[in-house]
């Protein structure tokens, strides 16, 4: 064996060994998290609230046995005072600690879809019932050796507070809110007490938007359905049509309600509307295959929108009758985000 190649072994013993025991936190980690209930509201409480020393914490305690041993030592008296007092001041800190979190319940607000790629507001409110609480921070448990960001914030008395994180998705589809980790370290960061938490709700990301988006396919006339056209005394084209959300009172045949019962709406040549279909086979990019093709698709439903257009989709297997609304943009975007 040459120098160079025990070298090169010596020296990826250590980074073997990290790794290895990074693995084994993470497992352990999985563990325990599968073990936690899922939740939208977590209540802290003695069971669920864990408190340990920080390096901080446990330097401290070292100075404490170093001034103990001297006060022994040289039989001063005042080391003895000194010593004990910060004992003590480092106990009720302990408590202190672990009672900021004790009490308050954790409650995450309904998750709104966000596009893929785009950061998700995920709101937490905080509730406590007694007196203030300071120094409390909110984040998701990420993996090991990775920093997490924080939202940091003080909980009034018997009064409610939000800490909003944001959670990307990578893709379309249900996403799992990560596991919430709350902790503090106040009052004088000698210990860090904090509490995990599995929150039920998921995320639905829709697909991308295509950037810099396709113009929009054409749109073709229509009167709406079984269409019973005759001629007007003006000249006009008028025809009838079941009643759709917008229509204005005057619009309506009232006779054709009293008779049967339904929204029966009146139709001109210039209420003719365009109907714009946005179909799966004509929305078909230059390379990217089907993800590509619900992008575009995604880009078009955002473009029909802000145009005011009434819109439809068609699907493989599955067509939405044109509408328009948020409700309607909506359950598009769901389905496409879900198509599959």
């Amino acid at each position: 064996m040459t120098v160079a190649s025990a070298t090169s072994r010596a020296a990826g013993l250590p980074a073997r060994l990290r790794q290895e025991r990074r693995s084994i936190a993470s497992r352990l980690r999985r563990w325990f998290e599968s073990r936690l209930p899922l939740v939208d509201t977590h209540t802290l409480t003695q069971r669920n609230v864990y408190i340990l020393p920080t390096r901080a914490g446990i330097f401290f305690g070292a100075m404490l046995i170093l001034m103990l041993l001297g006060s022994i030592n040289y039989q001063l008296n005042l080391g003895y005072v000194l010593t004990f007092l910060l004992a003590g001041c480092g106990l009720v800190s302990m408590h202190m600690t672990h009672s900021t979190l004790k009490g308050l319940t954790l409650h995450l607000r309904p998750v709104q879809p966000a596009f893929a790629g785009d950061a998700a507001p995920i709101e937490i409110v905080i509730t406590n019932p007694g007196g203030t609480r300071h120094g409390i921070g909110v984040a998701f448990h990420e993996r090991i050796g990775v920093k997490r960001s924080h939202a940091w914030t003080d909980a009034p008395a018997q009064g409610q507070v939000s800490a909003q994180l944001s959670l990307v998705p990578a893709h379309r589809g249900w996403h799992a809110v990560p596991t919430v980790i709350a902790e503090t370290r106040f009052p004088l960061g000698l210990f860090r007490a904090w509490t995990l938490w599995r929150p039920a709700a998921k995320l639905l990301a829709y697909p991308q938007p295509e950037s810099p988006a396709a113009a929009l396919p054409g749109s073709r006339a229509t009167r709406g359905e079984a269409p019973q056209s005759k001629r007007a005394q003006g000249g006009e084209l008028e025809g009838v049509r079941a009643w759709r959300r917008g229509d204005t009172l005057r619009q309506v045949l009232w006779k054709k309600v009293a008779k049967t019962g339904e929204l029966i709406s009146r139709e001109t040549s210039s209420a003719v509307s365009a109907e714009l279909w946005l179909d799966w086979h004509a929305a078909r990019p230059p390379a990217g295959g089907n993800e590509a093709r619900l992008s575009r698709l995604t880009a078009w439903v955002l473009l029909a929108e802000r145009a005011g257009s009434v819109y439809g989709l068609a699907l493989p297997g599955r067509e939405f009758a044109p509408a328009q609304g948020d409700l309607h943009r909506r359950r598009i975007l769901e389905a496409l985000a879900l198509w599959g």
